[in-house]
């Protein structure tokens, strides 16, 4: 009679469980559309845009979109069909489960976000709080 060892399934490497996280900001199609448009005359360092929340306006915190040049280590990256949309790392918690769009009408054309983490703005739309 011959031994043989009971067969044992190797556990899953963490890499292989790896759950799908969505990403902290959603982006409309209007937003997509103008990140590939920024992308065509950016910059020739550009390697994509990055959204961030620096402080500033009568709420505290604004919206910033900015050419990057490089990936920085706790960024998010969200990769679009027109380019990447880097999201500051310190300003993540800030803007989970925002959408990002882009509006034009006959008097303004930017960028608009639905965050459901701001808890006011200031009257001119500039500035939000958390």
């Amino acid at each position: 009679m011959t031994d043989t060892p009971a067969h044992t399934e190797e556990p899953q490497s963490v890499s292989k469980r790896r759950l799908e996280v969505p990403a902290a900001v959603a982006l409309t199609k209007g937003a997509e559309e103008r990140v590939a448009h920024l992308m065509a005359s950016a910059p020739e360092d550009a390697i994509g845009v990055k959204l961030s929340t620096p402080r500033r306006g009568c709420s505290g915190l604004a919206y910033s979109v900015d050419y990057v040049t490089e990936e920085a280590k706790f960024d998010e990256k969200i990769v679009t069909p027109g380019g990447v949309l880097y999201i500051d790392g310190a300003s993540v918690l800030y803007l989970v489960g925002s959408t990002m769009d882009w509006v034009e009408d006959d008097f303004t054309a930017g960028f608009v976000f639905d965050n459901p983490n701001a808890k006011g703005a200031c009257g001119c739309g500039e500035s939000f709080m958390v």
